[in-house]
């Protein structure tokens, strides 16, 4: 035992003696002013051992060797290497690096600095996004980017996004922009799913979102970039840093803001004032209480990312966000995972870079048409329950009924992959492939459950939809680049084909066994009384592309940019199968000027130029440049193929033309200039951005009247000669931060774009849509385009009043004497003149907070809730409205709710979108500081407050009710609510 002892002690001197591994080395990484930068990576050069600096700038790190050298990196800063020297505590000092300080913005194909760049290009970080409970990309832009107006179809879970980047450039529904995906061209076509189909996507997942705003950025899309291009980043690992995080959510939403509806006690007193007869139930029931619900959503991430130098890094994940939405039957759910990994070889010359994700999404939905009816319009002195049991209801079901037997379900899988090797054949000659696919499934069950206490629901129904979307990519590109002396310059040249492959099975049920199984479990064989409806389609869309671009730099002041893009698609004419893109921008860094060099105010300032051309191909049905027919025996149309037959039912089916064959059928081009103006003020503690574009839209696609009588279909598409929408405006954005002490940071900024919008040289008298919808709106319209007005315009009949005889007035606009159609004017239009956003942000310690507002001016919204329900012949029936009813007292019960100005309102407002306290608790103040490199606490307020004069549930809203694909806008019909939400969060990084 004794030579053991002594054994065990002459091994422990040895190690010591011989070893200095065990040695940690602390220290501070500050910049020129000693002020502290937190997040600093530091490395021990040659390996793969490093970590971060905390908020303090303060790090630990073990090192093996007292000669060690410390690489030492931060963003903005020049990279130091920082020898030891046999020290345990050390300090260092970076120092600003101008050419670091241009953060690399994300382009097509390719990566710039922010110096170089000669287009308008927005770059948003993921530290700058929105937070709380978001379920897709397009929330966490909301307010970041000017120029880029989001808005949220409705407050369901999952729900869509109308993204308008600079104004709308198409009549169709083809205005979403274009999203790319590490690389990865997104289509837009749809994927079976109700709601936002990118919500398969974990936004803790991506790293940025660069937006591609004028021709010159998203001319390399070519064809599909019209509307804009928004690249998405997702995380890497980063070489020589391994680290875990944690991050966990409960949040709570509840109804925002309820709508004025008489209470039970006002009810009372109203009805028999109106002349109704008063159905009185007793109860004082508030039905947006009743049928909405605290919301509880939970949100779980956890993430592992690292590598070894300049060989491999990676970046994985896995999440689960379940969103509760504050109707009580309504849900989002999803599962996802990420792998995103680079390996290198061949000292850095061959590289693959693989990204995949894979997701599960489950979306339930209400019926929410119905649900928000019931909250506003049934009698409040009726209860919910009666006895324990839904009040059974006289003419219509009882809301807690409906939540049982009604059920809208998807299921979505998706996966989303592309790998990417790339070769360095010589020094700076880079071959790269993209190969990538982008597959998913989607099964969607409507269902209701008989129902034999009302006769019109004693069968039951269900509706089946199956569909799957294949989306294959295959690029190819050579990039060249050369940098000596004063001269830089990239080449890049590259060829793509995507495929698109898209096919949906659709059948309805209906006459079910009344039991307690759900339709979809039952087993149903088709009859002559219970017909089996069944139909389906498919389609395949091609894109071939050749493309390139040239970026040149002189001296780093004087820059050029051209691109070319040619496209073949095989949705238009055969006489216009290819579309040609081309783009040119200047830049010109003045303050690289000698006469700046010194300057001590400015230390950036660039001036671009751009033009360029952009298509459309969106929002265009599949080969519509292609004849169709179909089969049909409605009609004497058809040739009969049995002439013995004695009746039309007798006649086998016979066929009819549906569409007409269009060859010259092309894109919708757009043309685009713009000018601005980069900034950076007293070293970059402002800066800022100024943009003017010029925007037009020509060979307008439209589903068209036919002129010629004799054709075999009233309409075709073409491309209307002269026709353009023509969008001008400037943008403008600030930001401003400034360290006012070591423990105290403040930063505010802000982004405003003013727009017109108008339609120009249009042969058409008007363009109708906006089809209003309910009893006595047969064929009414509630959008109109006409020229030199915005596309967005309400056209309607302007109300002034109520009549002696208790009906509506309307303005006599020709003088007629008759309040006919043509007495209908432009009144406004859905699309603000102005978006606006600020933002505050103060770091005081280990404390943060952070506001962001967002608004918009100059819009008008159509209340058709307000149309459809707030009447006075509806409240003398014992249902609930608001004031809007009662507002003329001699109007008469059945006084028409036509269409017009009487329900046109004030769209602007200022919502407070966003607020956030944090706290980051340093883990070594626990003695875990070994194990644990940062705990975050978080509160999150969303959809805090709304300031407007909109009378309806949210003045964000988009009711979709388009007439030949001609979209609509600033409509509100039966809107799911916007709900207030609370959040809670916990972030560990290990």
């Amino acid at each position: 035992m004794k030579k053991l002892k002594f054994l065990m002690f002459v091994l422990l001197v040895g190690t010591s003696l011989t070893s200095w591994a065990q040695t940690t080395v602390s220290g501070t990484v500050s910049d020129e002013q000693n002020i502290p930068l937190p997040g600093a990576t530091v490395v021990v050069k040659g390996t793969s051992n490093g970590t971060t600096t905390d908020f303090d700038g303060n790090f630990a790190i073990q090192v093996s060797d007292e000669n060690a050298i410390l690489v030492v990196s931060f963003l903005g800063y020049a990279t130091k290497e920082f020898p030891l020297n046999g020290q345990t505590n050390v300090s260092v000092s970076l120092q600003e690096d101008s050419s670091l300080l241009d953060e690399v913005v994300v382009v097509g194909y390719g990566v710039q600095k922010k110096s170089d760049v000669t287009g308008s290009i927005a770059s948003v970080k993921s530290e700058d996004f929105n937070k709380g409970v978001v379920a897709n990309p397009g929330q966490l832009l909301q307010g970041k980017v000017s120029g880029v107006n989001v808005t949220s179809v409705s407050g369901e879970p999952g729900a869509s996004q109308n993204i308008i980047i600079r104004g709308l450039g198409s009549l169709r529904s083809g205005t979403t922009p274009l999203f790319v995906i590490d690389g990865f061209v997104i289509d837009n076509s749809g994927t079976g799913v109700a709601s936002n189909p990118l919500n398969f996507i974990n936004p803790q997942d991506i790293a940025s979102m660069d937006v591609l705003k004028d021709a010159s950025a998203a001319a390399i899309y070519g064809a599909r970039a019209a509307n804009g291009v928004i690249v998405i980043t997702t995380k890497k690992g980063r070489d020589g840093k391994s680290e875990m995080n944690l991050s966990i959510s409960t949040a709570m939403a509840t109804l925002a803001n309820k709508m004025d509806v008489f209470s039970a006690d006002e009810f009372r007193q109203q009805v028999p004032a109106v002349g109704g007869v008063l159905l009185d139930g007793g109860a004082n029931t508030d039905w947006q209480d009743e049928l909405t619900r605290t919301a509880i959503s939970k949100n779980v991430n956890f993430a592992m990312s690292g590598g070894a130098a300049d060989k491999f890094s990676y970046y994985v994940s896995t999440g689960v966000d379940d969103q509760k939405g504050i109707f009580n039957t309504s849900s989002l759910k999803r599962y996802s995972g990420r792998v995103n990994l680079t390996q290198k070889a061949l000292d850095g010359r061959f590289n693959v870079d693989l990204n995949l994700t894979a997701s599960r999404t489950v979306n339930d939905r209400p019926n929410i048409g119905d649900m928000t009816v019931d909250m506003l319009q049934l009698n409040p002195t009726i209860p919910l329950y009666t006895n324990g049991e839904p009040t059974l209801f006289d003419d219509r079901l009882n809301p807690a009924v409906r939540n049982q037997i009604y059920s809208d379900v998807s299921n979505s899988n998706r996966i989303l992959a592309n790998i990417a090797p790339s070769l360095e054949i010589f020094k700076g000659l880079t071959y790269r492939a993209n190969l990538g696919v982008d597959y998913s499934a989607t099964d969607r069950d409507v269902q209701t459950n008989p129902y034999p206490i009302l006769e019109s629901l004693v069968e039951g129904t269900l509706g089946s939809y199956y569909t799957n979307n294949r989306n294959s990519l295959v690029e190819n590109t050579l990039t060249y680049t050369y940098n000596e002396g004063v001269h830089n310059f990239t080449l890049l040249a590259g060829h793509s084909y995507q495929e698109i492959y898209v096919q949906q099975k659709h059948f309805d049920l209906r006459g079910f066994a009344t039991n307690d199984i759900d339709p979809k479990f039952q087993d149903q064989i088709s009859s002559q009384e219970n017909p089996t409806s069944l139909n389906s389609y498919a389609f395949k869309n091609e894109l071939q592309s050749f493309f390139g671009r040239l970026n040149y730099g002189y001296a780093d002041k004087y820059l050029l940019t051209a691109t070319m893009r040619a496209d073949g698609s095989s949705k238009f004419g055969a006489n216009n199968k290819y579309g040609y893109f081309p783009s040119v921008a200047l830049g010109w860094n003045i303050s690289k000027e000698d006469i700046l060099a010194d300057s001590d105010v400015i230390n950036n300032l660039k001036l671009r130029a751009s033009w360029g051309q952009t298509g459309n191909q969106e929002g265009i049905d599949n080969k519509v440049s292609l004849a169709s027919y179909i089969d049909s025996k409605a009609d004497n149309d058809t040739y009969p193929l049995d002439p013995n037959a004695s009746t039309i039912d007798d006649y086998p089916f016979g066929t009819v033309p549906a569409r007409t064959a269009n060859p010259d059928l092309k894109w919708e081009v757009s043309t685009q200039t713009n000018i601005g103006l980069d900034f950076g003020l007293f070293n970059s503690k402002l800066t800022g951005t100024l943009d003017y574009f010029h925007k037009v839209t020509s060979d307008v696609v439209l589903l068209a009247n036919r002129i010629d009588p004799i054709q075999p279909t009233s309409k075709i598409w073409t491309n209307i000669p002269d026709m353009e929408i023509i969008n001008s405006g400037v943008e403008v954005a600030l930001d401003y931060r400034i360290m006012l002490s070591e423990d105290f940071m403040f930063n505010l900024g802000g982004n405003m774009s003013f727009t017109e919008n108008t339609v120009e040289n249009s042969q058409f008298e008007v363009i109708t849509t906006g089809a209003a919808q309910g009893a006595g709106q047969t064929g009414a319209t509630i959008n109109g385009y006409l020229n030199n007005e915005p596309v967005g315009a309400f056209y309607m009949k302007e109300f002034i009043g109520i009549g002696a005889d208790g009906r509506n007035q309307f303005r006599d606009v020709n003088g007629d004497g008759e309040i006919l159609d043509n007495d209908r004017v432009v009144v406004g239009s859905a699309l603000p003149d102005i978006i606006y956003a600020f933002y505050f942000k103060f770091n005081y310690k280990d404390f943060d907070l952070g506001l962001n507002f967002n608004g918009v001016s100059g819009n008008k919204i159509f209340n058709h809730t307000a149309m459809s329900l707030f009447s006075k012949g509806q409240l003398s029936r014992n249902l609930n409205t608001t004031d809007f009813a009662v507002e003329f007292p001699n109007e008469d019960n059945s006084n028409s709710n036509e269409v017009s100005t009487r329900y046109l309102e004030d769209g602007s407002f200022l919502r407070l979108n966003n607020a956030t306290l944090g706290y980051n608790l340093k883990p070594q103040n626990l003695g875990l500081g070994d194990l644990i490199s940062n705990v975050r606490f978080t509160l999150t307020g969303q959809n805090l407050f709304v300031v407007t004069d909109y009378s309806g549930f949210d003045p964000e809203i988009n009711t979709g009710s388009t007439i030949d694909g001609i979209q609509t806008f600033g409509i509100d019909r039966f809107t799911y609510p916007s709900p207030r939400t609370l959040l809670f969060g916990l972030n560990v990084s290990f």
